[in-house]
């Protein structure tokens, strides 16, 4: 089943380790309006003209045939600007078992507050919400998958707990070769100390 709403995607990683708790699989989707000083994707701000339109059944598909994942990562750019297809998206992934984790440079109470059903519909399907507008002058030091320590980890469902070790554990930094690029994910401070060798 097509839908007619598509998601501007950035990136997505089939399986990684480094965008959330267990092997995940990582979808960076493609703009974000709040264009955060020191983001480590800026280039993924501008919201046309980059990334590719998929469609999210076909995504969905494509993330629930990777073998032995434990969840969905969505990160940006800034998912709640493409609300409607990545609740989409989420619904159909955790629906069959997987768990979802989504970050936003919202907080929650501005994301309730929109009313927006398309955004109420993403944080009914969200397991776990980091939130927060990245802040360079404020690099998170202890927590696991937080870039800044404004950022706040909600815990939406009984999926996880913050008592997880695994919340505790030091971040990762994941190198790959696709098509003959370098790539990097994990977390922005020792990601950037890589990019800048």
């Amino acid at each position: 089943m097509l839908w007619l709403v598509q998601l501007r995607v950035a990136q997505t990683i089939d399986d990684t380790e480094a965008e959330g708790p267990g092997r995940r699989f990582a979808l960076w989707v493609q703009g974000c309006s709040l264009r955060c000083p020191g983001c480590c994707n800026p280039e993924m701000f501008a919201a046309d003209r980059q990334g590719t339109l998929q469609d999210p059944a076909e995504l969905a598909a494509r993330i629930l045939a990777a073998p032995g994942l434990e969840g969905l990562s969505v990160l940006g750019g800034e998912p709640t600007e493409q609300a409607e297809g990545v609740a989409q998206v989420c619904r159909l992934v955790r629906a069959a078992g997987l768990s979802v984790m989504v970050y936003s440079g919202y907080t929650l109470a501005e994301l309730q507050a929109r009313r927006d059903p398309h955004v109420d519909a993403l944080l009914t399907h969200t397991d776990l919400l980091v939130d927060g507008r990245y802040d360079q002058t404020r690099p998170e030091r202890a927590r696991r998958w937080l870039g800044s320590s404004n950022q706040v980890m909600h815990f939406l469902s009984n999926r996880y707990r913050p008592d997880d070790p695994r919340f505790q554990a030091p971040n990762t930094v994941e190198l790959r070769m696709v098509n003959g690029q370098l790539t990097i994910n994990g977390w922005p401070q020792a990601a950037d100390a890589f990019r800048r060798r």
